[in-house]
């Protein structure tokens, strides 16, 4: 129900009820105004995008502090990094309404981001966060669509991993401290992350079996999902130098400091920079998360389909592989060459037929 009426002053009052039964007025110098108020609030009921004018005005900053209270409960490392990219998009839409942002604003910033010496990676990441917020805003009946779409989003900029040779690995191997070395076999040969090889207890390994049992991560943090916990199997190879590594150490743990402690990520990583250098052939900028790219590479290699190393490399979905790896299987040009020649060959085949019958 909705009416528009003429005050004393002289003014318009716009007023309609939502489907909540909660009326909303307005005030207007021009009974004109107060009617497209009104046919524009009651198209929006219809169309189930209506927001309520008083939660409409509410600001971009307002809305981010609300949306990370909701995130907190997300692990510290996770809540942290959406911090530093919501102090980029505060910094630009801070101070304005949620219902203002509108798609050429974020294509502008996203711009002036890239413009600013920003990598196209971190931009796109950045893009996604404020997708993100927006899209909870939304789904908060905040605002009644998000800014952000495909035709807003950056380039992705994902640069193609670099995958190691396997004396290249080795070299890596040789030139780590001993304690520090089964994270090495651990990234490159099972392609455990860097939290997950620094957490690894030899509880988690069945040796006689040969199967790794992620579980943790450094400094002793439940993996955050099921698909991370899948079990890796290793050759008994590995699993013999694993063991090797564990009686040396005699720790709970298989990757130890020199004291045989647990090592921590950054020592893993400290030990990656010391001694990259000396592998040739390694770029500059190799980590210790490029030793699962390596592993990556010798299931495709293999000849194992994308199901398979999603499974191995606990991705939650096959698009994830193809979207890092795809570009590792093997081109299949004669292969497919091949499909639509049989094709072709089979009409000929069945054209000959025909004119020696007749």
């Amino acid at each position: 129900m909705a009416s528009i009426r003429k005050q004393p002053s002289g003014r318009w009052q716009a007023r309609y009820y939502d489907s909540a039964g909660k009326q909303h007025a307005r005030r207007f110098d021009r009974k004109v105004d107060g009617q497209r108020w009104i046919d524009e609030q009651t198209a929006a009921l219809v169309s189930g995008t209506h927001v309520d004018p008083r939660t409409a005005r509410q600001t971009v900053d307002q809305w981010c502090d609300t949306w990370l209270e909701g995130y907190a409960s997300r692990a510290p490392a996770t809540v942290r990094q959406a911090k530093v990219h919501l102090r980029l998009i505060r910094q630009a839409f801070g101070p304005m309404q949620l219902s203002s942002v509108r798609p050429s604003t974020v294509k502008a910033w996203t711009a002036k981001l890239s413009a600013d010496g920003y990598e196209p990676s971190y931009v796109y990441a950045t893009y996604r966060r404020l997708a993100q917020v927006m899209g909870d805003a939304v789904a908060d009946g905040i605002i009644p669509r998000s800014p952000c779409s495909r035709k807003t989003a950056p380039k992705t900029g994902e640069q193609r991993p670099y995958v190691a040779t396997t004396e290249q690995i080795w070299a890596l191997y040789e030139a780590f401290p001993e304690g520090l070395r089964p994270a090495i076999l651990l990234g490159a040969f099972a392609g455990l992350r860097l939290a997950e090889a620094a957490a690894l207890r030899v509880s988690d390994v069945d040796f006689m079996r040969g199967i790794i049992h992620p579980a943790t991560q450094y400094p002793d943090k439940p993996l955050k999902s099921e698909t991370s916990r899948t079990s890796v199997p290793i050759p008994p190879e590995l699993a013999l130098m694993l063991s090797a590594e564990v009686a040396r150490s005699g720790a709970e743990v298989l990757v130890t400091n020199e004291i045989m402690r647990p090592a921590t990520p950054w020592a893993i990583e400290r030990a990656m920079r010391e001694v990259r250098g000396s592998v040739e052939g390694l770029p500059e900028g190799f980590r210790f998360h490029d030793c699962r790219h390596y592993f990556a590479s010798l299931l495709i290699s293999a000849g194992l389909d994308v199901k398979v190393v999603q499974t191995r490399l606990r991705h939650a979905s096959a698009m994830t592989t193809l979207n890092t790896y795809g570009h590792m299987w093997p081109d299949k040009d004669e292969s497919s060459r091949a499909a639509v020649a049989v094709a072709l060959a089979a009409r000929e085949d069945k054209s000959r037929t025909k004119e020696v019958s007749t």
